[in-house]
């Protein structure tokens, strides 16, 4: 079982400051960003890193084994320098080399023939990952061809939203479609989620597989510069059938209303390009610059109206919003951040450097994950208690992250006996 780490000493004079600037954030107020100290780093990898959940997270069992030994980290640290092939013998080393190290978060990899700190005195034909769970990444910044409440590294509740469908759609394909039973999602710390599958028979994918599988929840290939639409095939895959019912019920509030992205020029003149009948996109051009702020909603009622005027028979009016609705809604995936086993991402409960935000993970089947509500900060976190995180906001995704953790080297235990079991009775 894990045994939650705790500390007693006293932190540093500053790792108690309070950030009492408030910003207003679409209809929610939510803290400034709080960039930390190296302070504040320092004292929260010393007592509040949960480094033995995560140590059987990715070992898959109590006592320290490949998955664990033989794995790559890398620190990042507050200067820029980046410091890959990083591995551990246990727990205790992991944690101590983090707090001497002092970096501003630390990185997680694929599982090597070798131990990577030993990686100077094998071949490069040595270097070849041999396992990893299968990671997505999803990131408002991708979305910024759609949301106009913000953008770049800006969020608010309102584009969050689109977070939140990609995550219905996407966990709902990992566990219906593929059959796969041990996920977790963490907050990225500002903008974005990411999602680790922890499954023995996708661990040991290789990258080929491994591109697959994203491919396949990518399918509309929507972060793709492709201008003339998207080409979604009837019948429509069961996949798509269910995501268009989640997107669906939700297009007219989130985009049409809230976003209301063909208010603006450059937006609607695309939205014009991607219907695939000439007359009918010059007379919406042409009509819109007659009242180009009219909204979005207006601009989507003329599509209607003038392909009925018109009697436009060159497409199908109705199979043409459905991939509208696809292009503005769909998740955006990184595919190659999915397939490259040698792709390292942040660990769970690292610190964002640029907000100060824990990486928190969360479970979306139980509520929707609110990041205004449901990120502990480290202002907050030092501000209730400084050196145990059991009195701090901190408890409540700990202990979700150690209940999913427990649960995980059980299964696995199990699985490795049926294993060995089946690999012994093919023996003769």
């Amino acid at each position: 079982m894990v045994e939650s780490d705790s500390g007693s000493s006293s932190a540093s004079e500053n790792v108690n400051k309070k950030v009492k600037q408030e910003v207003k954030c679409g209809a929610q107020t939510t803290a400034k960003p709080y960039k930390p100290s190296s302070a504040d780093f320092s004292n929260y990898y010393e007592y509040f890193m949960p480094y033995k959940s995560i140590f059987l997270w990715l070992n898959h069992s109590q006592a320290p084994q490949d998955d664990f030994t033989k794995r790559e980290f890398a620190f990042e640290y507050k200067s820029g320098a980046y410091q890959r092939y990083n591995s551990f013998e246990n727990a205790k080393e992991f944690r101590d080399t983090v707090v001497k190290a002092k970096p501003v978060r630390f990185e997680v990899g694929a599982v090597y023939p070798v131990a990577p700190k030993l990686h100077k005195t094998v071949s490069k034909s040595m270097m070849k990952p041999q396992m990893k769970e299968f990671v997505l990444d999803i990131d408002l910044t991708d979305y910024d061809d759609i949301r106009t409440c913000c953008s770049g590294t800006k969020i608010c509740p309102k584009c969050w939203k689109f977070i939140t469908l990609a995550i219905k759609i996407v966990d709902s394909a990992l566990r219906e479609d593929f059959g796969f039973k041990k996920l977790i999602w963490v907050f990225s710390g500002r903008r974005g989620v990411h999602c680790w599958i922890s499954d023995y028979r996708v661990r040991v994918l290789d990258e080929s597989r491994r591109r697959a599988i994203v491919e396949y929840l990518d399918v509309l290939n929507v972060k793709s510069k492709n201008k003339a639409g998207i080409s979604l095939r009837k019948p429509y895959h069961p996949h798509l059938e269910r995501s268009f019912n989640i997107l669906r019920d939700n297009f007219v509030d989130v985009v049409i209303r809230e976003q209301d992205p063909w208010r603006f020029e450059d937006r609607y003149k695309e939205l014009a390009r991607n219907i695939p009948d000439y007359r009918l996109s010059s007379a919406l051009l042409k009509h819109w610059k007659e009242d180009p702020s009219s909204s979005s909603a207006t601009k989507w009622r003329d599509v209607d109206r003038l392909y009925d005027e018109m009697k436009v028979k060159s497409f199908n009016l109705q199979d043409w919003k459905r991939e509208m609705i696809f292009k503005t809604m769909y998740p955006r995936l990184d595919v190659e951040v999915s397939r490259q086993m040698i792709h390292l991402l942040k660990s769970p409960f690292c610190i964002h450097p640029g907000t100060g935000n824990v990486c928190v993970p969360f479970d979306p089947t139980e509520k929707e994950f609110n990041p205004f509500t449901d990120a502990p900060n480290l202002s907050q976190i030092f501000n209730e208690d400084e050196t145990d995180w059991a009195k701090t906001s901190l408890k409540g995704p700990i202990d979700f992250f150690n209940r999913y953790v427990n649960q995980l080297v059980k299964d696995e235990t199990k699985e490795k006996r049926a294993r060995e079991a089946e690999k012994t009775g093919l023996e003769f």
